[in-house]
């Protein structure tokens, strides 16, 4: 294990239109804090970098909903998160944000140089386009049907159903997420990355050159999208909300955010490099660096294929060395949603079990969807911590010191004649650093935590071996028992020492009660590369050093705790079961004399015809009162035309005539959504006459 290594940690920029869930943590920073912690340990160069991903279509949508501005939503998330982070010991170098100045300075020189050495494609497309709310629809202001799994509330960046990211003229049947609408395609200048002349680099490099070393379910996924072939990326879109493209002619455009978002990380290690009187291009542009990105399998795509290409075309900066990316982890056998509450928020989480923020460090640890998605109860985190946290490593610890305490009045014994048992344990101890640290080089943090919790196996089976208990020989043997107890406070520390990654907290716990901490009366030592000491021939506790009192490492959790968390959920499904999640945020706010322009009146249908060669369209002839008038509604799909004639029907009789496959549709009929997506006619009475007004 050599030392002195440079590595650039990131860990997926967290959006900020809401708070981190476990999910988040399994997937991402659990994994990357381990690592971060592990290297440092050893002695490594480390940057560990991350911070707030502050743009985007959703936060727009969110902002708007609460009727604030979107920085004022990105600024109460932003302190969220990176309280919540700071609190629950994740210990990034720096944690930045793309609103804040520098980024916007190095992603509008990145997107600079790439554009004048001719690396885009400046083409005039048809996008989505939603006339009524006079804008183009971004991803997110777009849901429609997956074209790959046939979900019906793909988004148009993504399928949250099967991950497959897609353009939003990619999805059947779209409607915009602002009106409700069909959006029509309108033309827009854009600029784009053409991925499709990476196609033979990226498999060159990632799925021949990393067949070895990188994950199998980022190898497949990245294999996959270059054998279903590469297109052109646009870069930038139609937007008020972010980075303005610093292009002449490209008014009310921004950077993309999956552009944008990624030169995050070069960034936020330049703010960090300022503040540290570090040079940042160490850390990006230097063949001897490790760049490691660490994030969710939705972001395999974005770091593995996209943000590659974008490093490549720049030119100046290191290729990522390694891409450990996890799959999911559900909760309760259901699916973590944020739209549906489904989650345990961190935030909730240390309010509830305060000064336990290593006990989810570890469950998640042990359950890391490393291979495969995995799964989240609260039965299981409580039996972990019951029977694992506490009754392994809590037990052997909390012995270790108190029977020191008593027989030694806190002095760590000499020792005299050592037998091959005690000699044995001291040599497996040794071995541990290689042992974890192997597994934490491959990136199987599951692994590696569970070698640390058998090297507290060993302690405890050391400790109360039939025979040799040290309560049980104190008084007709005290030579054994000093020298049993010896080595009980040798594997004390390395367990002090090497779970440290994995339970800072605890590992603070335990340094203190060993005295190892600099605030103690002449310490002892743990240098800051103290990984490779626990395989020394020096002890790492040596005879006559003081130690303090034991405290108490875990706490059981009980039954009471574990019912509080399901019933939450509870509450949760019964919540979402009483409203129709992600519903169309409020539109801008209008006046009365805006409302009283509208001539809402009530109809009737006298005749209803499916529109030939199209699934969802409509023809239907209303009488208004006023006049007899042809409206075309996308309908189809949930009635028939006979259940339609007759229909009483609340109609916009003064929106501007519009054309629909050649068919003018005058009007508009109010329809809204039921909870399980199904159009319903918002309905006068029938006693109202056929053109009465609605006001």
């Amino acid at each position: 294990m050599s030392s002195q290594q440079r590595y650039t940690i990131t860990a997926a920029l967290p959006y900020t239109n809401g708070p981190v869930h476990i999910g988040h943590l399994a997937g991402v920073y659990v994994p990357a804090d381990i690592f971060a912690r592990y290297q440092r340990m050893r002695g490594s160069d480390v940057a560990f970098i991350c911070g707030s991903d502050e743009h985007g279509v959703p936060i727009t949508i969110k902002a708007k909903k609460e009727g604030i501005t979107p920085q004022e939503l990105v600024d109460r998330y932003h302190k969220i998160i990176g309280d919540s982070f700071k609190e629950f010991g994740i210990t990034f170098d720096h944690y930045g944000r793309t609103s804040s100045t520098e980024h916007h300075k190095t992603a509008s020189a990145f997107f600079t140089k790439l554009y004048n050495d001719g690396k885009f494609i400046e083409q005039v497309t048809e996008q989505l386009y939603d006339p009524e709310a006079d804008q183009f629809l971004a991803d997110r202001f777009v849901v429609g049907t997956c074209p790959k799994c046939g979900n019906t509330e793909s988004y148009g960046d993504q399928c949250e159903k099967c991950g497959t990211s897609h353009n939003a003229t990619d999805l059947i049947d779209p409607k915009s997420a602002i009106t409700g609408n069909t959006p029509e395609l309108k033309e827009t200048k854009h600029w784009f990355l053409p991925l499709d002349e990476y196609s033979d680099w990226l498999n060159e490099w990632i799925v021949e050159g990393h067949s070895k070393d990188w994950k199998a379910n980022v190898l497949g996924q990245v294999k996959s999208w270059i054998t279903d072939g590469l297109h052109p990326r646009a870069v930038t879109r139609d937007l008020d909300w972010g980075i303005p493209v610093p292009v002449e002619g490209a008014d009310g455009k921004v950077l993309y955010v999956w552009f944008d978002a990624p030169i995050g990380y070069i960034s936020a290690t330049k703010e960090w490099a300022a503040r540290e009187g570090k040079n940042w291009e160490d850390y990006w542009k230097k063949d001897d660096t490790k760049l490691l990105h660490f994030i969710g399998k939705d972001n395999i795509v974005f770091h593995c294929i996209i943000f590659p290409a974008m490093l490549k075309a720049h030119g100046d900066y290191v290729m990522p060395d390694n891409v450990p990316a996890n799959e999911f982890l559900n909760l309760e056998d259901d699916k973590i949603s944020t739209s549906r509450n489904w989650a345990v928020w961190l935030h909730e989480y240390l309010e509830d079990f305060p000064g336990q923020q290593d006990v989810l460090r570890y469950v998640l640890t042990a359950n890391a969807p490393e291979t495969k998605d995995n799964n989240f109860t609260w039965k299981d985190f409580q039996a972990r911590n019951n029977n694992e946290l506490v009754a392994n490593l809590g037990n052997f610890v909390n012995r270790v010191i108190v029977l020191t305490n008593k027989y030694y009045d806190g002095i760590v014994p000499e020792t005299a004649n050592l037998a091959q048992r005690d000699l044995d344990v001291l040599k497996q101890i040794k071995a541990f650093p290689k042992t974890i640290g192997d597994s934490l080089d491959r990136y199987r943090f599951r692994e590696a935590l569970q070698e640390l919790m058998n090297l507290s196996s060993i302690g405890n089976k050391y400790i109360a071996e039939e025979g040799l208990e040290p309560w049980k020989l104190v008084k007709t043997d005290p030579e054994q028992v000093q020298n049993i107890m010896y080595v009980c406070l040798q594997l004390t520390t390395a367990l002090a020492i090497l779970s440290e990654p994995f339970l800072p907290h605890t590992s603070g716990k335990l340094k203190d009660m060993l005295n190892l901490k600099e605030c103690h009366t002449e310490p002892v030592e743990v240098p800051r590369s103290g990984w490779n000491r626990v395989a020394s021939d020096e002890p790492l506790l040596p005879s006559n050093h003081k130690i303090n009192k034991s405290e108490l490492l875990f706490s059981k959790i009980e039954d009471e705790q574990v019912t509080a968390q399901l019933e939450k959920l509870e509450a949760t499904k019964a919540a979402n079961a009483a409203t129709t999640p992600n519903l169309m945020p409020q539109k801008d706010e209008t006046n009365y004399d805006d409302f009283m322009k509208m001539d809402l009146r009530v109809g009737e249908i006298l005749t209803a015809e499916k529109m030939p060669k199209t699934d969802k369209l409509m023809v239907m002839t209303v009488d208004t009162g006023i006049d007899k008038r042809t409206i075309v509604s996308g309908i189809a799909q949930h009635f028939s035309a006979e259940e339609l004639v007759g229909r009483k029907v609340t109609v916009l009789a003064n929106l501007a005539p519009r054309k629909l496959r050649g068919v003018e549709s005058q009007g508009m009929i109010l329809l809204a959504e039921d909870p399980e997506g199904k159009l319903v006619f918002v309905n006068p009475d029938d006693a109202v006459v056929n053109g009465a007004t609605i006001a």
